[in-house]
């Protein structure tokens, strides 16, 4: 099972052929003129292994969570820009059963101004959710900041465990996909198993000084199930999410949507992936722009068979599939999302690929329609890390913010920055 969740990437390629797709492309493979490491984790209280990507507030610090370190079972950080350059201040380090352990997601600014996330594994209700183990099922938790002005370095936060996920029947294993609100405060997430065996998506409702949860959908057993991305919502309140699907089964994926009615959801399938030139088995997040255009990426497949960026357009009732770019290469391309710019262009990154096979960073410039591909940056596993696959960011300036899960000087991962 946990190979389906962490990158288990196969190192196996054809030189020859890969060299001759590489030249065959006509790309603009140019390098950032500034790659920069904010932060190189040591896998001690700073954390290990930040497999999401990173939140932005309004003053410029970076929030994000380190899967693994701290006390060994993961932490949120603060890295904050001061005169002397970044520093990183863990927030908060998990305990394990108690109150969680291993957040693969990143944590999300709620209406309160507090911060929100989910564990992977841990808390104490339920249990046995791990195949032949007793590990826990997983939490949602919040973070709020210290009541009165910190006055050493370490400010810790304060965590409270807001639901902590069961075994089957139940949904368990939240993991990579974003939280999201609406506007009456509820929140939203999805979880990769549980429900009818395929996992699902829930809604935390504030009641009486704490949360109901509710499963809002439930993937059908031996269907396209197991989300792994999180949802997003229009302005009518309509949820649009991926499922992973199930491969060995020739299931490869889906693009749903969710619409509220009544006291209930109704789940629609907007598009079905085949595994072939579309691509398969989607991972990350979506993002919807002004006109209703979803976007997103697969793992794998299309036609140069490393993974794709895709668009999803709706048109007279229906919707319209295309592919905007498709990566070479037998090795994963892009697991997280892409982040779209004021102009429209398109950011992301690719878990293998690229010059030293460790994973990029790239751009699609939009031209009235038309995306040329650009790399920002071709991760070695040397300092620079590699293996990147969370949220990106972009600030005021222009500069692109985002993690990597292993690498640099101890292995443990980076925090990376791209100015322009």
């Amino acid at each position: 099972m946990r190979s389906v969740l962490l990158a288990n990437r196969s190192r196996v390629a054809d030189a020859a052929m890969e060299l001759i797709v590489l030249l065959g492309l006509t790309l603009a493979a140019v390098q950032a003129q500034t790659f920069t490491v904010l932060h190189t984790f040591s896998g001690g209280a700073d954390g290990a292994n930040p497999l999401a990507g990173l939140t932005l507030d309004q003053a410029g610090n970076l929030y994000g969570t380190a899967s693994q370190g701290g006390v060994g079972y993961g932490n949120v950080f603060k890295l904050a820009h001061q005169v002397s350059g970044w520093v990183l201040n863990p927030l908060y380090q998990f305990h394990g059963l108690p109150d969680g352990f291993f957040p693969e997601a990143r944590v999300v600014f709620g209406p309160d101004g507090t911060l929100y996330g989910t564990t992977f594994y841990g808390g104490i209700a339920g249990g046995g959710c791990a195949q032949g183990g007793p590990l826990q099922c997983g939490t949602v938790f919040q973070l709020k900041p210290p009541p009165s002005a910190c006055k050493t370095a370490l400010c810790p936060w304060t965590e409270t465990q807001l639901y902590e996920f069961n075994s089957q029947p139940n949904l368990f294993w939240p993991n990579f996909g974003d939280l999201i609100f609406d506007h009456a405060g509820n929140l939203y997430g999805v979880a990769f198993e549980g429900g009818q065996y395929n996992g699902g998506v829930f809604q935390l409702t504030p009641s009486n000084g704490g949360w109901t949860e509710t499963n809002i959908y439930t993937f059908p057993y031996n269907g396209n199930g197991e989300p792994i991305g999180g949802v997003t919502s229009d302005t009518a309140g309509n949820l649009y999410g991926t499922t992973y699907g199930t491969p060995p089964a020739s299931r490869y994926g889906t693009v749903y949507e969710l619409t509220p009615s009544g006291s209930g959801w109704t789940e629609s399938t907007l598009y079905t992936f085949q595994n072939g030139s579309d691509g398969a088995s989607p991972r990350g997040d979506l993002i919807m722009d002004a006109a209703g255009n979803l976007y997103g990426t697969t793992s794998v497949g299309g036609p140069g068979v490393g993974g794709t960026v895709w668009e999803l357009s709706p048109s007279n009732g229906s919707w319209i599939y295309g592919v905007i770019y498709s990566f070479p290469g037998s090795n994963f391309g892009p697991f997280g999302p892409v982040l779209m710019d004021a102009a429209g262009n398109l950011y992301g990154t690719t878990l293998a690929g690229g010059a030293y096979q460790e994973g990029s960073v790239f751009k699609l410039t939009n031209t009235d329609g038309a995306w040329t591909y650009t790399t920002l940056h071709d991760f070695s596993n040397g300092s620079d890390g590699r293996s990147p696959y969370g949220h990106l960011i972009l600030d005021s300036n222009g500069n692109l913010y985002g993690t990597a899960g292993w690498g640099g000087s101890t292995n443990n991962g980076v925090i990376w920055e791209i100015t322009p």
